[in-house]
């Protein structure tokens, strides 16, 4: 859901790794991403799968175990939480209803959900849908704070068939005073987003998931992404998935999961098949018209040299020189990491079954994802 250490471990590697060539090489093969695959393994994650598409064919491949303690193979293709990159489909709905003219990224909070984000100094007034979607609002993430004690498996049993709805998780949230002045710089909240599909319901009639099914899953034949709501069940295949106790460091099991309540911020369970349509998919122009495409990746800087964030997805430099579009995702119990091309035309989708994995097995991320796009 909240863009973990982890997740942001593979941008910082892929940035730092620039190195300012032209253009991509398409040499990447089925022999080079099983390698890169087994280094992930090798660096301490327990199952792992991986799918490059380019205009070159389909890549598909996985390393690991499926099952802790056994030797299962990881389905290639099986289902996975793909957590935070629900945020992207939110925000490619958002931009949509912009096209339309029924709500506009200037339009305050307090316009659309009135008296629900006031108190501590936060002011709904003062903050727009784009500060929602560019996580530039300044709001409390009282979201990750609730998947922070999810990182012990005495906090995950305790949560992890939570019910609560958004507007309670707001409310706690707008119980702590604001991180900044609504636009002053960026930091991830996870309420940003429970906003902006609160935002979706009131502009359309419909849930934010009858629009983005009826907008996104349907016309690109996602057929194996769902938004499952409180049903804590993968589809079948998956891979078993894991969580490092924070106070233990021992691994236990966290398939059975309910998150619902976190909802548009990170609720959606896909496949790397159906991950990468949606990417190239958006890139494409698919989805979007160009205009608000342009909008969507137009960033700010994340804080550090080179890191930046459009609307709802982030920006990177590979070693290549090539710019990708990406946007993390974490659940107790999976790591999903992606990056496409500007045009579309090529994306890798990795899925990790170790959470909240270590800054080994990100960087090895990072190396298989810049491998594949500048086709090294």
């Amino acid at each position: 859901m909240m863009m973990m250490k982890s997740a942001m471990l593979v941008l910082a590697a892929l940035v730092a790794s620039a190195a300012g060539q032209a253009d991509a090489a398409p040499a990447y093969g089925r022999t080079a991403l099983q390698a890169d695959l087994d280094t992930i393994r090798d660096a301490g994650t327990l199952g792992v799968q991986a799918r490059v598409v380019s205009p070159r064919g389909d890549l598909a491949a996985a390393s690991g175990t499926a099952v802790r303690g056994r030797k299962v193979p990881v389905p290639v293709d099986g289902h996975f939480r793909m957590g935070s990159n629900t945020k992207t489909f939110v925000a490619t709905v958002i931009l949509q209803l912009e096209a339309e003219g029924r709500l506009s990224l200037g339009d305050n909070v307090e316009r659309w959900l009135p008296g629900l984000v006031r108190g501590n100094g936060n002011d709904g007034r003062a903050i727009t849908v784009r500060h929602l979607l560019q996580h530039t609002s300044g709001l409390h993430d009282s979201v990750g704070d609730i998947e922070m004690k999810m990182r012990t498996e005495r906090g995950y049993r305790e949560y992890r068939f939570l019910r609560m709805s958004p507007r309670k998780l707001v409310a706690l949230s707008v119980g702590h005073r604001p991180l900044f002045a609504p636009g002053a710089r960026w930091s991830y909240s996870n309420i940003n987003y429970l906003l902006a599909g609160m935002i979706i319901e009131r502009a359309t009639g419909n849930s934010w998931r009858e629009e983005v099914t009826r907008r996104i899953i349907t016309p690109l034949g996602l057929r194996n992404t769902t938004l499952p709501g409180d049903s804590p069940r993968l589809p079948k295949p998956h891979p078993e998935s894991y969580t490092d106790d924070a106070k233990t460091a021992r691994p236990f099991r966290a398939t059975r999961l309910s998150l619902g309540w976190a909802g548009p911020a990170g609720e959606a369970v896909t496949t790397t098949g159906d991950l990468s349509r949606f990417w190239r998919g958006l890139m494409g122009g698919r989805l979007l018209r160009p205009q608000q495409l342009k909008k969507m990746t137009t960033t700010v800087p994340l804080g550090a040299p080179g890191r930046e964030f459009g609307l709802g997805m982030a920006k990177q430099k590979l070693s290549c020189g090539i710019t990708a579009w990406s946007h993390p995702g974490g659940t107790p119990g999976f790591i999903t990491d992606n990056a496409v091309t500007e045009d579309g035309r090529t994306s890798v989708i990795v899925s990790r079954t170790s959470y909240p994995g270590t800054p080994e097995q990100g960087k090895a991320t990072a190396r298989l994802i810049d491998n594949a796009l500048c086709g090294n």
